[in-house]
């Protein structure tokens, strides 16, 4: 008898152990389910630098209001993906433009990336503000650096001819401030503003000052398009040499006559007058007056504005995978 009621025991145990064992077992699945995504992808805050070189110098990032600014924009632009995709597909067209004129004017190589979040990279956008071109010059600042602005002609929509006139900026900035983030951050502000407020608040960096948001993100986004566009598969984007837009080949024609009618002077040269405007994004009109100036007109080759072949044009090795 003794030793059936010690059975009964050590069964009543073992049921009530295994019993516990279940319990606790499903309270564990239910609280990882509950933690668990229910969504298909896992969102992932990237890491944010604590310095970054910019135009050769490093700037730290630990301090507060730096690492958060930083935080923000590398986030927008990592997970903004149509966007920054498109950006360095069309950075393999653009670039190859921007970057000679800002080394023969001694402009730092970074400041490629203040066109790319100026403009998108797209020669045609304007602002509200009216800001125009790549750079987004406004009228007064484009002919104020030598661009020509009339009826039917807007240089600041020339990509070469504005890049040297941002460039002219630039450099007087420079002059001014002897530091290139507070160039960068008065390319938004403007020069009077940005040294207003170094003055009134007593500060020697731009990145220091209280400012309206639009200008307090502005150095930031340009860090993080820097980032993302030297390390473009540490945040997730792959691309293969196809993926990138190439640049068109195009021959000049000089032109110092009028043009009454810009179609039947793109199908001179067998063209489509869509071709013309795109190459020629600064031909405002469907004509052309040239005031007795001399102007350049890009014509493309005909036979490289299709992608019969496949791309193998890429500007900057980093941003292809083999």
């Amino acid at each position: 008898m003794k030793i059936l009621h010690g059975i009964i025991a050590f069964l009543t145990a073992g049921v009530i152990c295994l019993t516990a064992f279940l319990f606790v077992g499903y309270r564990d699945s239910v609280s990882v389910r509950e933690d668990s995504p229910v969504v298909a992808s896992v969102t992932i805050s990237p890491e944010t630098p604590s310095y970054i070189f910019f135009c050769g110098e490093r700037t730290d990032l630990t301090r507060y209001n730096m690492r958060e600014g930083m935080d923000r924009e590398l986030n927008s632009f990592t997970y903004n993906h149509s966007i920054t995709m498109l950006l360095i597909k069309r950075a393999n067209r653009y670039f190859p433009i921007i970057e000679p004129i800002l080394r023969a004017n001694g402009i730092p190589d970074d400041f490629k990336y203040l066109a790319v979040i100026e403009s998108h990279l797209d020669p045609t956008a304007t602002s509200p503000a009216r800001a125009v071109g790549m750079w987004q010059l406004l009228e007064s600042t484009g002919k104020n650096y030598g661009l020509r602005i009339t009826t039917t002609v807007d240089e600041r929509r020339n990509v070469a001819k504005a890049t040297e006139a941002a460039c002219k900026y630039l450099k007087e900035a420079y002059d001014k401030y002897g530091d290139w983030v507070t160039v960068a951050s008065s390319y938004n502000a403007g020069m009077g503003r940005i040294s207003g407020q170094i003055e009134r608040q007593r500060e020697t960096s731009a990145l220091n000052l209280f400012l309206t948001e639009e200008s307090l993100r502005y150095p930031y986004r340009i860090f993080a398009v820097k980032q993302i566009f030297e390390n473009p598969r540490k945040y997730g984007f792959i691309f293969r040499a196809e993926n990138l837009y190439r640049p068109i080949n195009c021959s000049e024609v000089s032109v110092d006559e009028d043009i009454a009618d810009l179609a039947d002077f793109a199908r001179k040269y067998e063209i489509a007058y869509y071709d013309l405007k795109f190459f020629n994004p600064w031909l405002k009109d469907s004509k052309l007056v040239t005031g007795g100036g001399t102007y350049k007109i890009w014509i493309p080759d005909k036979n490289d504005l299709y992608y019969n072949a496949a791309n193998t044009y890429v500007h900057d090795k980093r941003w292809v995978v083999r």
